[in-house]
């Protein structure tokens, strides 16, 4: 694509988003998830090959037929309220087909299928846009209407998110699929959260963008990293597989690193609304997600490829213009534990 197209749909990108948030008429909130759906499309198929197009097609369908089941919860709700503004009601076929057409739109389980394939079949930097700033619209509007949600429907949908997050990555090893399993499974613990205390799934919606975001960014700056190349890494570029390695850990949520402290902070919230079995069976699940970040780690330290003298010494960022970026997003994703109070308190 060329210049002023590329600043046209990042544009329009952005723009459907901040729509999205800004307003409280229904059929404003549809337009801009809209347009951030059309908008994204031709960042998916920026490098044109069979693999990127069907990642393109898959998420068109599944967001397309997601919008057609919102507008129409968001017409019955116009018909059963005669309002178009975000009100209290109490019927439960609307919230239940508003609640599953958001599902849909963020990955949760069980329509999860789409964010592996999809995620898996784009470049780093569009599958980066896929899993973080394409979260924000949808979530929002789940944010919005939190206190007239199913929760039993939520609960369940967050559980099997979490462990469908976690056993779906264990049998992985392309590092997107991994990534996008833990995006799924991040889902979860936001979703479960959220007509509790709904602050808290945006303080966690925070913390997984700038861990996400700065992996990403680590991998892009260098050649575009798999996890099959992580151990080559080791002969040329070791301290930029040790932030790489952090950042999975960070992920992974093992403490005292920063993805360690929405785990705790939303364990400790339903805790304190007398719920045991949910965050147990969540932090179970947060074990799996762990434990292949682990064995990822693992296999990457003990595996050294052969190397020369001259490879050893080309330890350095290859893209210079993201290095200043990365420095603050690498700091956050690491060592942010201590600035939990100070986070929720800003959320």
């Amino acid at each position: 694509m060329n210049a002023t197209l590329t600043i046209i749909i990042y544009t329009t990108l952005i723009m459907g988003t901040l729509v999205t948030l800004i307003s409280s008429h229904w059929l404003l909130m549809w337009a801009g998830l809209e347009l951030s759906m059309l908008s994204i499309i031709p960042i998916l198929m920026d490098k044109t090959n069979p693999r990127s197009t069907e990642a393109a097609t898959k998420y068109f369908l599944m967001q397309a037929t997601a919008s057609m089941i919102l507008l129409l919860s968001i017409i019955m709700t116009m018909t059963f309220t005669g309002q178009w503004s975000i009100i209290y009601t109490n019927n439960q076929t609307i919230m239940l087909i508003l609640t599953l057409s958001l599902m849909m739109k963020l990955g949760l389980a069980p329509f999860h299928f789409w964010v592996t394939e999809v995620t898996q079949g784009t470049p780093l930097i569009p599958g980066m846009i896929l899993l973080t700033w394409q979260k924000i619209a949808p979530l929002s509007i789940l944010t919005q209407i939190s206190p007239m949600i199913n929760q039993p429907l939520i609960l369940t949908s967050a559980l099997l998110s979490a462990l469908l997050g976690g056993w779906g990555g264990l049998n992985q090893t392309q590092l997107r699929k991994i990534l996008a399993y833990s995006s799924i499974a991040h889902m979860g613990w936001m979703v479960v959260v959220i007509n509790l205390n709904p602050s808290i799934s945006l303080f966690n919606l925070t913390i997984y963008i700038t861990l996400t975001i700065s992996l990403f960014t680590t991998l892009y700056t260098n050649n575009n990293l798999t996890s099959l190349s992580l151990s080559y890494m080791w002969s040329t570029a070791p301290p930029i597989i040790i932030i790489i390695l952090m950042n999975l850990l960070s992920l992974g949520g093992l403490p005292p690193l920063s993805g360690f402290s929405p785990k705790w902070v939303i364990i400790q919230e339903l805790v304190k609304n007398n719920n045991i079995i949910i965050p147990t069976l969540m932090a179970i699940t947060a074990l799996l997600n762990l434990y292949f970040y682990m064995r990822l780690i693992y296999s990457t330290t003990l595996t050294l490829f052969p190397s020369t003298i001259n490879t050893k010494t080309k330890w350095y960022f290859h893209n210079n213009k993201m290095t200043a970026m990365m420095a603050p997003l690498i700091m956050l994703s690491t060592m942010a534990l201590p600035l939990t109070p100070l986070l929720i308190t800003l959320n």
